[in-house]
Order: structure tokens, then C-alpha cells, then sequence
């Protein structure tokens, strides 16, 4: 990204309310650097590892967070979309009409941001629990059968 570009808000003050994991604030900022304007971003992860000196499970992780965090969107492999309100954009009328165009709900500035992300962070966790609890309970039965 060369030149002057513009973001619709400051929104270093809500992102940080997140407590995210900490390489997900080095990822995030990584990724803000590189984007294009409006947010697009072409990056794998391995290339974001190497940037930043980290492997690719915690580069991993930290996109699975800034996903949760409705702060990165993965488009495709290889392929991801800032926040609105996080991109930065050619000019300051294009900012203002990427929050425009946005779900009120999903706005970095919404009462409901930090604890949206909280929620989505305790269904997640709760998720895995239930597929660790499948994979035992399969594995049990299997030795049971074995066992027969």
C-alpha cells in the first residue's frame, strides 16, 4: 500500500476490549499493512508465518480468532477481507460508505461487539469439547468391540 489512505474510526480501542490472543493483534496489524485499499487481502498462511516469525498453527489460531472476533474474513484459500472498519480506503467517502453498508450488529462500535465475540468464543470452545467427547466415546467403543 502506497500513498495516503483512510479508515472510517479509530478502532484500536475496541479491538484491544477484545483480549484476543496475542499473535492475532501481530496477524491483524500484519494484514491491515499489506491489504488493499478497501481491505482485500491475498496472503497464505505460511507467507504470514514467515512475516512474522511465528508458526503456522499460531498463524493458524490467530485467524481462527480474528474470524470469531469478526475481524478477518477468509474468502477463499489464500484470500482474506478486513473489517470495513478496519480497511483503510482511498478516500474518506469510501470509508464512510463501507460502515454504511454494513449490518449496524456487526459494527466494531456496536454495544454488543465485545460480547458478540465472547459468545462466539464460547460456542467455539464448546464445539471442540463435544467432537473431543465424540472421538473418546468412538475410540471406547472401538476398544470395547476389540475387547469382545
Amino acid at each position: 500500500m502506497s500513498g495516503l489512505h483512510f479508515a472510517a474510526v479509530n478502532a484500536e480501542g475496541i479491538v484491544a476490549d477484545l483480549d484476543l490472543l496475542p499473535a492475532a493483534y501481530r496477524v491483524l496489524l500484519k494484514m491491515r499493512a499489506h491489504s488493499e485499499p478497501g481491505g482485500r487481502i491475498e496472503v497464505d498462511q505460511v507467507t504470514l508465518a514467515q512475516m512474522l516469525g511465528l508458526s503456522r498453527a499460531t498463524v493458524n489460531a490467530a485467524l481462527r480468532d480474528l474470524d470469531l472476533a469478526q475481524l478477518v474474513k477468509k474468502q477463499r484459500a489464500g484470500v482474506y477481507q478486513l473489517n470495513p472498519m478496519l480497511a483503510a480506503y482511498l478516500s474518506p467517502e469510501d470509508a464512510v460508505a463501507a460502515v454504511k453498508e454494513m449490518p449496524k450488529g456487526q459494527r466494531l462500535n456496536s454495544s454488543s461487539f465485545v460480547e458478540h465475540y465472547r459468545q462466539a468464543v464460547t460456542a467455539y470452545q464448546d464445539q471442540l469439547s463435544e467432537k473431543r467427547r465424540q472421538r473418546e466415546n468412538a475410540k471406547r467403543r472401538q476398544n470395547l468391540k476389540a475387547v469382545s
